[in-house]
Formats: structure tokens, sequence, C-alpha cells
């Protein structure tokens, strides 16, 4: 049955961000994520885990300044030392946290940028990143990422992730696959989820269009919910979505669902 983990950053806005841990225990989840926890103490976020009884699911990579626009900086070859600290301070954050895997959003492609170039950088620094995670046992994930809503965001297709995966020849890279973004990017959802399954270590979901909850767009989320467990998928699936309302008004879709925390 599907675990489902709250997505902090974007559900329960409504309320400070600590508060939100509660309001996820409240609303029937048993794990959460966020984009990042690096503005918070860590002792701070494992109070509230502990508190809640919650599990930490998953965060990203430091992803260079958000605020400025940037969405990771993997491919970056001036950010590589940048990339590295970033790498030891979400380990950090992870152990602190019992978060098992933590993602690296790549990066938008410079303007006129070699793509061979950008290509290769992001190869070394993924072998950097999965080797120092894995010692730790912590799990490296990709994500590939529409470039709708992020124009040139470097990895953007399945069949991209996978090949950086066989380039970087690690056994502790895994892909982080969004439901909504490869609906936008490539559809067949149910096939590639099935196909692709050993590499997918994370799933998470939104509908499309308009990024919102479950059962407001095109995907058959219900469908896909089956899918998912009769292909033998046992993470969590990742609930980062835009409420199209507040989020308890919306979350209808979740309560229909028999699922384990």
């Amino acid at each position: 049955m599907p675990k489902f983990a709250a997505n902090l950053t974007m559900l329960f806005g409504e309320m400070p961000f600590l508060d939100r841990f509660a309001a996820a225990k409240a609303a029937g989840f048993g794990g959460v994520e966020y984009l990042f926890p690096y503005d918070f103490d860590k002792a701070e976020l494992r109070e509230q885990l502990d508190e809640h009884g919650l599990s930490q699911v998953l965060h990203n990579l430091p992803a260079g300044n958000w605020a400025a626009g940037e969405r990771g900086i993997a491919i970056l070859p001036d950010r590589v030392d940048e990339f590295r600290d970033g790498v030891a301070r979400a380990i950090g954050y992870a152990k602190a946290l019992e978060c098992r895997q933590l993602n690296c959003l790549v990066g938008i492609a410079p303007r006129d940028a070699d793509i061979f170039e950008l290509n290769e950088v992001l190869l070394e620094n993924l072998r950097f990143a999965a080797d120092a995670l894995a010692r730790e046992r912590i799990r490296l994930l990709i994500e590939p990422i529409n470039t709708i809503d992020i124009p040139g965001f470097f990895l953007n297709r399945t069949d991209q992730a996978l090949q950086i995966i066989a380039d970087v020849r690690s056994s502790n890279l895994f892909v982080q696959y969004d439901i909504y973004h490869m609906q936008v990017m490539e559809g067949d959802i149910a096939r590639r989820l099935q196909r692709h399954l050993p590499h997918i270590a994370h799933v998470q979901l939104a509908d499309n269009p308009g990024r919102n909850e479950p059962g407001t767009g095109e995907i058959n989320y219900p469908f896909l919910f089956r899918h998912l467990d009769a292909i033998g998928y046992r993470g969590w699936i990742g609930c980062e979505y835009k409420p199209r309302t507040s989020t308890v008004e919306g979350l209808g879709w979740h309560a229909a669902q028999t699922f384990e925390t």
C-alpha cells in the first residue's frame, strides 16, 4: 500500500514551517520531505520529527542561491568546491534527521555553455557525492524536471537520468521520479515506472496541469497507486503539489486511500 510523505515546502504553507510537522501528522502522514533544511537548526527539526512520530524521507543537497533563481550547481564548472562543501553539509543534516536519501538538483544550463563540459562536471560531482553518501549509508538521487516550469533545466528526461547513472558507474545513484514532471515531458508513466523500477528510489506526485493535488487534472492517480503496488514499489510517495485552495480542504484524495504510515 502506498506510503505518503507530506512535502512541507508545498503543503500547509498557511502556517509557519515548524508548525507544519504537527499538521502533517494530524492529516495522517507518516513521513515528511521538503526542499531544504538549512535555514533551521538540526535539533529543532529533530525535535519536530520525534514529537510527532514522523520519518524524514528526503531533502535536497544545497542548490545555490534559490531566491535568485538558481536550481542547483552540480553542472557548473566554477562551483565544484561549493558543491562538495554542500555535500558535507547535507550529510550532517541527513545524519541528524535519520534521512536515508538526498536529492541532487543538477541546475539550469547557462546560456551558450558547452553542454558536454557541463555533463562531465556533473558526472564527476555525482561520483564524489555518491561515494561520500555511500560511506554514510545514504542514497543519492537525481531528478529530471520539466523545462516548462524550469526552462533550461539540464536534466529533464528519464532516459537522460539513466544514462547519467550508467556513466557515473556507482551503485549508490538512483532516480527520483516525479510523476508530474515526467507527465509534462514524456508521459507513458505506468510503463516507465515498471520498466525503470530498479533505478527508482523515490516517487513524487502532483496532478497536471496546474501542479495541484491528485484528482484535479488528467493523471489517473487511483490507477497509478494500484500500479505501484502491483509492480512492487515499496518506497515513499512525496506529495509535492500546490494545494488548489488550502491543504486540508484538498486532502480528500488522501483520505480515500488505504495506506501504511
